[in-house]
């Protein structure tokens, strides 16, 4: 009995710390003036690096809103690799001015991989040594005319990685389509940006980030290739003891699956990386916590916590305990009647939110009130889905697919970064 006591008191600590954590950041988020930083020279070489695997539909739309950057696109060098492509992406690319690997490799897949193969080759060829940093960009992404500019800010004020405010082109396709969009926006806005001004650590997430040639050099070009490779890099930064940076005036957009198949399958493949890195980043994260006294190693433990599997121990070690006798039956179901409270609660936790983030995003998010109020009301179920989700992710093998892109002809049209960071400061 004792371990099931252990169990709930360390269930109800993780929980209630982490939504107490989540709750400040939303409070920071909305009286606290956000880190902008200085206007910098605008003299830095980069390389942007994306993996496409048939991308021939959207590719093009990136790279032109690559070159057509506020900053000097002479000092922006596009790399690409194709990656086991079938389609015309290489030829795309090349018939648009950016520098194409080609890569087939049915053994190792994944972004991961793509990402190693892409940067050993331009470390043999020495390509690599002519930037200062480099960017990571998926290729259905598309960029404000400002972003560069904005990430070079942070960049040139001492970040050696940078991560940025993440939007979506098709927030208002469907109600999939506006649960993961709403909850990237959520994360720009109330966690990156809060995180920024208590001086912690930010999370890169999987496109729209940005590492410096030293950070490269000491990586050996990249050596990330869990399910979340993105989750895999944050943590080991960390470990290392870099502080990651939030750009909350350089924004992108990138294209949210509109199937609940396809966004369940991304999402498993989430959740199983989640336990991947936490099974080999976790204690280090632990020791870092206890040893240095470092609050982002403290965030990000509560962040990896398997709180699913630990809710799943709980329940089966009561069921056993119960069919032998050493606890009553009606204590357990009256602990799982509990937890089903606590569902509901977060249900409607999750739908303030999520109407919380589009009264304050309302100009960065490009639909109608009426599908908002809309979206609002399906956002629970979307993260509803979560939780088998991530019982399934215990037991799936999830592997990395690829989810086909349709593109669009131009970015939604919403207020521009720099309009962005004026209000944002206002507040």
């Amino acid at each position: 009995m004792l371990l099931l006591t252990i169990l709930d008191i360390l269930l109800i600590v993780v929980g209630g710390v982490g939504m107490g954590y989540q709750a400040l950041c939303i409070l920071i988020s909305l009286f606290a003036k956000p880190v902008v930083f200085p206007a910098a020279p605008m003299d830095k070489r980069y390389a942007v690096l994306i993996s496409a695997r048939n991308e021939e539909a959207v590719i093009g739309n990136l790279i032109r809103d690559i070159q057509l950057q506020s900053y000097p696109t002479d000092l922006i060098d596009i790399w690409v690799v194709a990656d086991n492509c079938t389609d015309s992406t290489a030829q795309v690319v090349r018939d648009l001015g950016g520098n194409v690997v080609e890569r087939f490799d049915t053994t190792q897949i994944g972004k991961g991989y793509a990402l190693t193969y892409l940067l050993n080759t331009m470390i043999e060829s020495r390509a690599a040594d002519a930037y200062d940093a480099f960017f990571v960009f998926d290729a259905d992404n598309r960029l404000d005319e400002h972003y560069f500019e904005e990430m070079n800010k942070g960049f040139q004020s001492g970040f050696r990685i940078l991560t940025s405010y993440r939007n979506s082109v098709n927030l208002s396709e469907n109600w999939v389509s506006s649960g993961s969009a709403l909850w990237f926006i959520r994360e720009s806005r109330f966690l990156s940006a809060s995180r920024m001004w208590l001086g912690n650590s930010c999370h890169v997430g999987g496109t729209g980030f940005m590492f410096s040639q030293s950070v490269m050099r000491r990586n050996k070009g990249w050596k990330f290739h869990l399910l979340t490779e993105d989750l895999e890099f944050t943590m080991d930064s960390l470990l290392h003891g870099d502080r990651i940076g939030y750009v909350g005036t350089a924004i992108l957009y990138d294209e949210q699956p509109v199937t609940f198949a396809q966004s369940w399958r991304q999402r498993l493949r989430w959740s199983k990386g989640f336990l991947q890195v936490f099974r080999y980043y976790g204690p280090a994260l632990v020791r870092r916590a206890i040893k240095e006294r470092d609050f982002a190693a403290i965030d990000f433990t509560l962040l990896l916590c398997p709180f699913t599997l630990l809710t799943m121990i709980r329940i089966a070690l009561g069921a056993i305990y119960a069919a032998f006798g050493f606890v009553t039956w009606q204590s357990q179901l009256g602990s799982l009647f509990n937890w089903v409270n606590g569902i509901v609660y977060s249900i409607i936790f999750m739908m303030a939110l999520a109407a919380l983030t589009i009264v304050v995003e309302r100009k960065q998010i490009g639909a109608t009130n009426k599908e908002l109020f809309a979206y609002v009301l399906s956002f629970p179920i979307y993260m509803l889905s979560y939780v088998p989700i991530s019982f399934q992710a215990v037991f799936a093998k999830a592997e990395w697919k690829p989810i086909e892109h349709k593109g669009g002809s131009a970015a939604p049209a919403v207020e521009s970064s720099a309009e962005h960071a004026v209000e944002s400061a206002a507040q």
